[in-house]
């Protein structure tokens, strides 16, 4: 894969959508949590309802399975040709950015695109002969700031749930013990194809991770996650507060690394490079491998 141009947000370019709807096929577009919720609300579906007739992988993936279009690729299920996009006050940040993406590194951020030759100018070129703007006016224009503290509360949540796998791991006496089954299971979760990490999750655990009841939250993406997050580090706490083996207490890091995994999925990470990361970390403080 290319190497990605960052850009300045006194940049000028030809951002103006054209609406070809070019963007809106053959794409992979992942979603967080309140995404799902959000794009559900402006569906006028449940988040359950929006999940299981439009998304892959529990949640985590807008299905693509709408008329061919340009380059006779499939469009996103929420595309109607001639009109675009049925859900456009939800749409996630992926669709906001879009042709840009955004990346951020502590508390450094800067928005990118994929390669040096900026994209849409195969399938929009008329958006040569639009206004241009510059980057941060695209963004402003776009909404983005609530969808990006969302994912940023999100990013947290990831780092939390492994970090509730590195103490089931390292503070409970289980590495100690000479476990070397635990590292095994991260490993082999980061490099599983999505729909079998899902699988392995069970839909109890899925749908506590996609489907939070949140409804009240809806309009305020951070609060939103971080409730969410509440959440399920209570349901952890009540599932795995009194566990006394250390079989069942591998078991519960595996399950929190694979929750840290799908998530980091959802968010736009590569799995298994997150494992590797976490593996690594968990080594440097007296894991076996």
């Amino acid at each position: 894969m290319p190497e990605p141009t960052k850009l300045n947000l006194n940049d000028i370019l030809p951002l103006t959508c054209s609406r070809s709807g070019t963007c809106c096929h053959g794409k992979n577009v992942r979603i967080n949590p309140w995404e799902l919720a959000f794009l559900a609300d402006a569906k006028g579906l449940t988040p359950r309802e929006f999940r299981d007739q439009y998304c892959d992988f529990g949640g985590i993936r807008l299905r693509f399975n709408g008329p061919a279009g340009w380059k006779e690729q499939p469009a996103c299920s929420q595309y109607i040709p001639d009109f675009g996009c049925s859900v456009h006050r939800g749409r996630p940040l992926a669709c906001r950015l879009y042709p840009l993406g955004r990346q951020k590194q502590g508390e450094e951020q800067y928005y990118i695109y994929q390669g040096s030759v900026f994209p849409c100018m195969d399938g929009c070129p008329e958006v040569l002969g639009l206004p241009s703007l510059t980057v941060a006016d695209y963004i402003e224009g776009q909404n983005v700031k609530n969808c990006e503290s969302g994912q940023d509360v999100y990013l947290e949540m990831m780092q939390n749930l492994a970090d509730g796998a590195f103490a089931l791991l390292l503070e409970s006496g289980l590495s100690e013990s000479g476990d070397t089954q635990t590292l095994r299971l991260w490993r082999e979760m980061g490099t599983e194809e999505p729909e079998e990490l899902t699988k392995r999750l069970g839909p109890q655990w899925i749908d506590r991770l996609m489907l939070p009841e949140l409804k009240d939250h809806i309009n305020d993406p951070a609060a939103f996650s971080g409730r969410h997050f509440d959440l399920l580090q209570s349901e952890a706490q009540e599932s795995f507060g009194t566990l006394d083996n250390f079989s069942a207490m591998g078991e519960a890091s595996g399950l929190l690394m694979g929750l840290a995994l799908q998530l980091g999925r959802a968010l736009g990470a590569e799995p298994a490079h997150l494992a590797e990361h976490w593996i690594s970390t968990a080594k440097e403080h007296g894991a076996l491998d």
